[in-house]
């Protein structure tokens, strides 16, 4: 995993916004409807290579393929594995409940939209397994035959991978004698995908939002001493999956939730840092610009992160249409390199992804990108008052 060795590197927590066609065919795939294979896979490569060339043009020095050919960061996985079937309604996001209007305003939103919704995912009706690495190898190898295209595109290129808590949280189990049972074996399932990611040359990067919005989810009206045991047990399940990649080339992305709400039931980031940091991964990625977050970078100075661990800082918000001041960028910056107290071991990101589920994304895509160039502008002054330049 590189470090800021001379300057503040600048990355993204993954998804980017994805062309309109290519969404249209993502959400007709997930009603149902028959949609040309081979038409998605022209689709898919051809925005692969158009995001690789944006976030080069934006600054973007760890970037990745951009999930341009999934249709969601966590959903993809009911076409690579067994035992998914059916369809059931999440749990109430706890925040939202509290606010009617609002509430209202949300689902009017959500159904004018075309869009690949998350809410109603699929469950577990029988054995989870890894089925089928075909889709797998092919985007491992579309993105590096991309990279071999453009020789130090980035500084390092990385994938995401979803957590098994995740798809254990959001694809409800009614297969397995216990969620126990379940969970292990959604993580038995994903070390093919997490080694197979890392084998291709990729940095893997785990999305493990339960990890703080099961809080507000699943276990909202439950004691917090039992939503961190689920924490205590998503992070073992991971350690299991991850057993065989190498501790530095993993980072571990956790945040609330990717929607614009009040988010005044989430749980505070000290009481799962210490839970997380047992995680065997040489770095996190998390939210430091969002309102409701972005005073938690002193959090790091009370929980610090082992030496050889890195700290992608959340510093653009990607649910807001604001272009962040590129001093605002490296004020936030400054504050966690003082917090982590080594430079070095701080990268400038965004809060989640721009686009997690396909159609979803709540920033146009051009200001995406001005607010991709400014998060690199801010990590150029921030590196020259903390001395890397």
């Amino acid at each position: 995993m590189q470090w800021s060795d001379d300057r503040i590197l600048t990355t993204h927590t993954g998804s980017l916004p994805r062309p309109p066609e290519l969404v249209r065919l993502y959400v007709q795939r997930a009603r149902g409807d028959a949609i040309d294979p081979a038409e998605l896979d022209r689709l898919g490569k051809a925005a692969l290579a158009r995001i690789v060339d944006q976030q080069i043009a934006a600054g973007v020095e760890v970037g990745n393929n951009g999930e341009q050919q999934r249709e969601a960061f966590f959903l993809y996985v009911r076409h690579r594995m067994s035992g998914f079937g059916g369809s059931w309604t999440r749990w109430p996001r706890g925040d939202v409940e509290r606010y009617p209007l609002l509430k209202a305003q949300m689902a009017q939103m959500l159904a004018s939209r075309e869009a690949v919704g998350n809410y109603q995912p699929p469950k577990a009706v029988g054995e989870v397994r890894y089925i089928d690495d075909t889709e797998l190898k092919a985007e491992c190898a579309d993105f590096q035959a991309v990279l071999d295209t453009r020789p130090g595109a980035f500084v390092e290129p990385f994938m995401t991978a979803p957590s098994p808590g995740i798809i254990a949280a959001a694809m409800k189990n009614e297969y397995y004698d216990s969620d126990a049972a379940y969970l292990a074996a959604v993580a038995t399932a994903l070390q093919i995908e997490y080694e197979e990611i890392v084998k291709s040359g990729f940095l893997l990067q785990l999305d493990c939002p339960d990890l703080a919005l099961e809080r507000h989810l699943t276990y909202n009206e439950r004691p917090l001493s039992e939503f961190l045991g689920f924490v205590e047990r998503v992070i073992e399940a991971i350690n299991h999956a991850i057993v065989n990649v190498p501790r530095d080339r993993v980072r571990l992305h956790v945040c609330w939730g990717n929607y614009e709400g009040p988010h005044d039931r989430d749980v505070p980031l000290a009481d799962i840092l210490p839970i997380l940091q047992k995680a065997n991964v040489g770095g996190f990625v998390l939210p430091f610009a969002n309102p409701r977050h972005q005073h938690e970078w002193r959090v790091l100075q009370k929980f610090p992160l082992a030496d050889d661990q890195i700290i992608a800082a959340g510093v653009i918000d990607d649910l807001t249409g604001f272009v962040e001041h590129p001093e605002v960028v490296a004020d936030r910056l400054e504050n966690v390199a003082r917090a982590i107290g080594d430079p070095h071991r701080v990268m400038a990101a965004t809060d989640c992804g721009f686009d997690t589920s396909a159609g979803m994304g709540r920033v146009t895509e051009d200001v995406v990108w001005a607010k991709l160039k400014a998060m690199a502008e801010g990590a150029k002054i921030a590196s020259e008052r903390l001395g890397l330049k």
